[in-house]
């Protein structure tokens, strides 16, 4: 069944394309998607019917656009447990755990956090982004942990993704790395496109895919006896690209700690503290967690603010370096 979107055009898009304009308003459908939804008469712009995916917006123009759902399976409900840090009648915020998928994908339909939405919420889930991603307005890695908002309905939805596509919500990321990053702060701004090599993976390029903005600051680097050198950073997304700070880290020469997609496939230990091998083999999956998300509320235009606690694996990593002598 397909359903109409429609949105007025603001300020800040005045001259856009009108195909960039609804994929940055509609974050979960690729760009070639909406393109040939355009091209095959399902875009009208102040009631006139546009074809054209290049075709520019002005201020004040009225956009109605209609969507196909992308796949047409019906998501199964799952009861999953959901850590639940903030919810009203328009949206929730999650501390999502390590290891649990956002939205069914090639060979996981029936363990997401969308299956557990679906089971807990039912109808009442934004659809904007089709029948699979119910209120899902963004998403975070499989093995990193941390904070999501959850859109109960369109109208927050679509403001939600608006200030993701103006880069207003503010998402601050914690993460330990191999060795030190040079300079200690500052800005990684790059290109991100898919991995010629491996199509699962993403990669900076110098000439095509889509602008990346990691900013990141050196919290604290620990030089031990008998432990390669590790530091703490925290990174701020300005742009929310596939794997960014994972592909940022890498371009920058090094990698999050328990990254097996991104990282070295073999480090070698010389002289090496078991103590410290035991901790590293505890981190499950990477050692990433998206720690505060900042976004103004859809409906009330209230700032809100949301912190959570690192994972007990990260944590116990922390700790013991933070603990250990020489």
């Amino acid at each position: 069944m397909n359903k109409t979107i429609k949105f007025l055009v603001e300020g800040e898009d005045d001259g856009k394309r009108i195909d960039i304009f609804l994929s940055n308003n509609l974050s979960l459908y690729t760009r070639s998607h909406i393109k040939r939804l355009i091209e095959t008469k399902n875009l009208t712009v102040n009631s006139i019917c546009v074809i054209k995916p290049s075709a520019k917006i002005k201020v004040n123009d009225r956009v109605e656009f209609k969507l196909s759902q992308i796949n047409k399976s019906k998501i199964l409900a799952r009861k999953i447990a959901l850590e639940i840090m903030y919810e009203d009648n328009d949206l929730l915020v999650i501390n999502k755990p390590k290891g649990l998928v956002v939205h069914p994908g090639a060979g996981n339909y029936d363990n997401t956090l969308a299956n557990g939405l679906v089971y807990k919420y039912k109808k009442n889930l934004s659809d904007i982004n089709g029948s699979l991603r119910p209120g899902i307005v963004h998403r975070i890695d499989k093995e990193t942990s941390g904070l999501l908002v959850v859109a109960k309905n369109n109208y927050a939805h679509s403001k939600l993704s608006r200030q993701f596509s103006v880069h207003t919500i503010k998402r601050k990321y914690k993460c330990m790395i191999w060795g030190v990053i040079r300079p200690l702060n500052g800005r990684i701004e790059t290109l991100i496109t898919r991995d010629k090599k491996n199509r699962q993976l993403m990669a900076v390029s110098d000439n095509r895919g889509k602008k990346a903005i990691t900013n990141y600051r050196t919290i604290k680097t620990f030089n031990k006896k008998d432990i390669p050198k590790i530091s703490l950073l925290e990174c701020e997304l300005e742009t929310g690209r596939t794997h960014q700070i994972r592909v940022h880290l890498k371009f920058k020469g090094t990698s999050l700690l328990g990254d097996k997609k991104y990282g070295k496939k073999k480090m070698n230990f010389k002289k090496i503290n078991i103590s410290f091998l035991e901790k590293l083999k505890n981190i499950k999956g990477q050692a990433l967690h998206a720690q505060t998300l900042e976004f103004i509320h859809p409906k009330s235009n209230k700032q809100l603010s949301f912190e959570s606690q690192i994972p007990e694996d990260f944590k116990k990593m922390l700790n013991f370096l933070e603990n250990l002598g020489g």
